[in-house]
């Protein structure tokens, strides 16, 4: 998940322009060039958290709504936020999951993953006990809707609800403070410990569960690799985010996926995608956030070679995308969800036509 807080001007814009320039041309080209190579082709997702309700003004959208708007927006299936009023598994007993499932398929859906927010780092025994049973309900709630999936954190600070508003500000500062008096081996210990027995619940299910390079336990790639290592279980795998990927260059991004190879699960992208003047998809919040030496906005592209990259190493899962961090303000005023809904539409579209073209 992406931290930011920078507005974004072009939003209006790229909204107007937004739903006449999308077809379906996308998904029949990618069938088509796939077929002819005679392989599976990827998949384009939808992580349920970009329709939470917490970044943008309104409403969450249930997760029977997130499978309409899923294929409404050209996406191919969802993945779905461990945590309410999405998927806690407290509220997905077994027979309610298997009446999902078949809302997904007659829809044409498929529900790919199930991603936690959970949290094997706090120094404090019994709050590590709470989340591997959080975590062993959720892996049987995975196995009940048919996800072969879980994305885990080793360590997970939160989300906070302040001045009208999420962010995530305080509860890194929590887990800052919660961990000052111990050093980082002792950390790493007891997310590997908690890691190692949630591995044994996901082997009686059948779940794979991927491990993000997610701070701030993991600072990049190598340690997402150095803890599957040590946990040494089938069960465990791998999902590695670009986005989060603290050197993009393209020489990285290939030895990392080179590295990594047939654990390769899952993978996510994010970004606030609309057009640009010449009708061109972009992702607005990186044209608008980076700026070069001579102080204009700098264009980083890195799904390109990711892209590229996981097609090197025979990847044959889902792209995930995902809008979970705070959006722009206009006028005072948090954009509403049909912002989300742009960015979704374009990103998705996005997405299909770099794996077309790998």
């Amino acid at each position: 998940m992406e931290k930011s807080n920078i507005s974004r001007r072009h939003f209006l814009k790229s909204t107007a322009l937004g739903t006449a320039a999308i077809g379906l041309g996308a998904s029949a080209l990618q069938g088509t060039a796939c077929a002819q190579q005679g392989k599976q082709p990827n998949k384009v997702g939808l992580y349920s958290i970009t329709f939470l309700g917490i970044w943008y003004e309104g409403k969450a959208l249930t997760l029977d709504e997130v499978l309409l708007k899923s294929k409404e927006l050209g996406f191919d299936g969802i993945e779905v936020d461990g945590k309410r009023p999405h998927g806690n598994p407290l509220d997905w007993p077994t027979g309610k999951c298997k009446e999902f499932v078949k809302k997904a398929g007659d829809l044409g859906q498929v529900i790919y993953a199930v991603s936690a927010n959970n949290d094997f780092s706090s120094p404090i025994p019994e709050h590590r006990e709470c989340q591997i049973a959080y975590m062993k309900e959720l892996i049987r709630m995975t196995s009940d809707l048919g996800a072969s999936v879980l994305r885990i954190f080793l360590g997970w600070p939160g989300v906070t609800f302040q001045n009208n508003t999420w962010q995530y500000v305080t509860a890194d500062d929590i887990w800052e403070h919660t961990h000052a008096l111990f050093t980082p081996e002792e950390t790493w210990n007891w997310c590997r410990e908690g890691v190692s027995e949630c591995c044994k619940y996901a082997g009686d299910y059948g779940v794979k569960l991927a491990l993000q390079n997610h701070h701030p336990v993991i600072r990049d790639w190598p340690d997402v690799l150095k803890m599957v290592e040590e946990v040494n279980s089938p069960s465990l795998k791998v999902c590695l985010d670009a986005p989060i990927m603290v050197d993009k260059s393209e020489e990285n991004i290939n030895k990392a996926a080179a590295a990594v190879g047939p654990l390769q699960a899952l993978t996510h992208f994010n970004g606030e995608w609309g057009l640009d003047e010449n009708g061109k998809i972009k992702d607005i919040q990186t044209y608008e956030r980076e700026t070069g030496p001579d102080g204009k906005p700098l264009k980083i592209e890195f799904y390109p070679q990711f892209v590229a990259a996981m097609k090197k190493i025979g990847y044959p899962g889902w792209f995930s995308y995902e809008l979970c961090h705070p959006l722009p303000v206009i006028n005072g005023k948090k954009v509403s969800i049909e912002y989300a809904e742009s960015c979704a539409r374009y990103a998705c579209r996005m997405m299909k036509d770099l794996i077309i073209n790998a």
